[in-house]
Formats: structure tokens, sequence, C-alpha cells
């Protein structure tokens, strides 16, 4: 989607699952064509 806070709250879920389970969110971020937004957001803790 092209709207900025969906994008940035999509981002955010996937950033507080990652504490949990990294490896899900990794894996969805990979299979899934996301707004490079979301893909900042919810791959911050997977470094």
């Amino acid at each position: 989607t092209e709207e900025f806070f969906v994008n940035k709250a999509i981002g955010w879920a996937l950033r507080q699952y990652s504490k949990t389970n990294k490896e899900w969110v990794e894996n969805f971020i990979n299979q899934n064509q996301l707004h490079p937004l979301s893909v900042k957001e919810g791959s911050k803790y997977l470094n």
C-alpha cells in the first residue's frame, strides 16, 4: 500500500513479533512483497 501509516504499522507489528519469533518474521519478509518502509521497520531487530 502507499499509505504511510499502514506501512509503518505493518513494520511495527513485524518488529514486535520478531522479539519472540525472528525466524518467522525473516521468512515472512523474504517471501512477501512488502513496502520498503515495512521491511525497514520490521527487520530492525533481526540483525
